[in-house]
């Protein structure tokens, strides 16, 4: 009876494991993942209502005009209209660029500016750029790295509205803020919190590889700080004034904390990668870190999905 049991129990775990859900208000999810290879938009019971696939991805943006910024590879950067035709209406290449001739560069942060032009990080050559929609480089700037690595130079990069560039750099384990020259003019380097580094992806690792930046609007920083499992909100002068650890969450742990972003209720909302079947990929929790939504969903995204967006159908 006790082996019947067991495997009745192993049944159901695995049956859950693979289940699409969300807790709280239902919503739509519009996600990048690397285990799926795709781009897709998801609603609340799970069901599929657009995809395009992609070999990875660490950023994406949807536009003003309805479309998706996206990217298929490490090194293109493609706008693809969001509808039943998928049509690519903008691209760039990194490969294909003189200055980049015989370099191995990815790309891991873009951004659609309001003057039009696509702000794009490049990890391998270090540096940032302003594309036109032309394809031409209005701008660019050395990123500012203790050695360049083509997969871990940048994470997540946003424009400021002041004009400055927020930028994430995983192998250097700290946040940088740029003024328009490209002169570094803010730092905030990821504590280890008295804690030993150990490696690996998943709950089990531990690290300062940040990931995910947001400039608040009271001038604080909202920081994923990748396997560092935790969100940070840092102050102008480097003091932390919210965090949430990773088993600060009942029944959640966190591990590969990517994106985050403070909405405009007050809650903190982050997606949780590498994190294994039995945790939620994005989370909601308000000031006082109670989750007031959460995602878990198994069948159209896997345990790489460093992307997510609650996406607001119009």
């Amino acid at each position: 009876m006790s082996n019947k049991l067991s495997l009745i129990s192993a049944a159901l775990f695995c049956v859950n494991a693979v289940s699409a859900e969300q807790t709280g208000p239902p919503r739509h999810v519009l996600g990048v993942d690397d285990s799926k290879r795709h781009v897709a938009l998801v609603d609340a019971e799970g069901k599929v209502e657009w995809e395009f696939p992609v070999g990875a991805g660490h950023c994406l943006q949807v536009l003003d005009n309805g479309n998706l910024l996206l990217q298929p590879d490490w090194s293109r950067v493609q706008e693809v209209t969001f509808d039943k035709d998928k049509k690519v209406v903008w691209e760039y290449d990194a490969r294909k660029q003189p200055e980049n001739k015989g370099k191995n560069i990815e790309i891991h942060a873009f951004q659609r500016l309001k003057n039009g032009n696509t702000m794009i990080a490049e990890s391998g050559s270090t540096r940032l750029i302003e594309v036109a929609a032309d394809g031409s480089i209005k701008k660019q700037f050395p990123l500012k790295v203790s050695a360049s690595n083509s997969h871990r130079d940048t994470r997540q990069a946003i424009a400021l509205d002041n004009g400055h560039y927020l930028m994430a750099h995983e192998a250097d384990g700290c946040v940088k803020e740029y003024d328009e020259k490209g002169e570094v003019v803010w730092e905030y380097k990821i504590p280890l919190f008295d804690r030993k580094p150990a490696g690996g992806h998943g709950p089990e690792a531990f690290g300062n590889s940040v990931y995910g930046v947001s400039r608040l609007a009271n001038g604080n920083t909202l920081i994923g700080t990748g396997n560092g499992h935790s969100v940070l909100e840092v102050t102008p002068k480097g003091e932390v004034v919210w965090k949430l650890e990773q088993n600060d969450i009942p029944g959640v742990q966190l591990a590969w904390v990517c994106g985050v972003e403070r909405l405009a209720n007050g809650n903190t909302r982050l997606v949780n990668c590498h994190a294994g079947p039995k945790n939620p990929q994005m989370i909601e929790v308000d000031k006082d870190k109670k989750v007031v939504w959460s995602m878990r969903d198994f069948v159209n995204f896997g345990n790489s999905m460093p992307v997510g967006q609650v996406y607001e159908k119009k």
